[in-house]
């Protein structure tokens, strides 16, 4: 018993650490269940007794983990901790694209990173982030030139240029479609908002 009770280890099944075939979307929002609900409305009444907080909080946060690995979101959480999962390898290139998302990035070397070719790289990243690698930097780049421009909304150039565009009206054309308004006019907007 005091074995079981120190142990933090759950054995998955087979089933649970297969990573064949598509990695589930990297982001995955779902309503807990009753089960998962009932374990952590009893860890937390754990509060007010802790004498036995000792010993049953140990159970209740493994039954809280199980029923998460075994739920509608299981997929994509047991993903995350299986280092060979495809998951885990588009975690690599997606860490590597935003440190270096301002910089122009090959394809192919997002692929090697992640030990896929360009074809499977492709569609990994895709399945996970629903969107191909240009989007997803070009995303990163439009997010950071928003922020910036609520701190400088007068230097939009500028702003386009240090998040790695060389022209002031792609820059503006890609603004616009992501944000629905040309750069200068969201500066002002959100300046007021704020």
């Amino acid at each position: 018993m005091d074995a079981l009770l120190r142990s933090n280890e759950i054995r998955l099944p087979k089933s649970f650490t297969n990573t064949q075939g598509n990695p589930p979307p990297g982001l995955t929002i779902d309503t807990a269940t009753p089960e998962v609900l009932d374990a952590i409305a009893r860890l937390l009444s754990l509060i007010e007794r802790p004498g036995d907080a000792r010993v049953l909080a140990p159970f209740y946060e493994r039954e809280i983990l199980w029923e998460i690995l075994s739920g509608p979101a299981g997929a994509a959480v047991r993903q995350i901790g299986l280092s060979d999962s495809s998951l885990t390898h588009i975690g690599r290139a997606i860490r590597y694209l935003r440190a270096h998302a301002f910089e122009p990035v090959q394809i192919g070397d997002l692929a090697k990173l992640s030990g896929m070719g360009v074809s499977s790289f492709h569609k990994q990243l895709r399945t996970v982030t629903e969107m191909t690698p240009i989007q997803y930097q070009k995303k990163i780049r439009l997010q950071e030139a928003r922020l910036q421009l609520l701190q400088s909304p007068n230097d939009v150039t500028t702003i386009g240029h240090s998040v790695g565009y060389s022209s002031a009206s792609q820059f503006s054309r890609e603004y616009r479609r992501e944000f629905g308004v040309p750069p200068s006019a969201d500066a002002v907007r959100m300046r007021e908002v704020v």
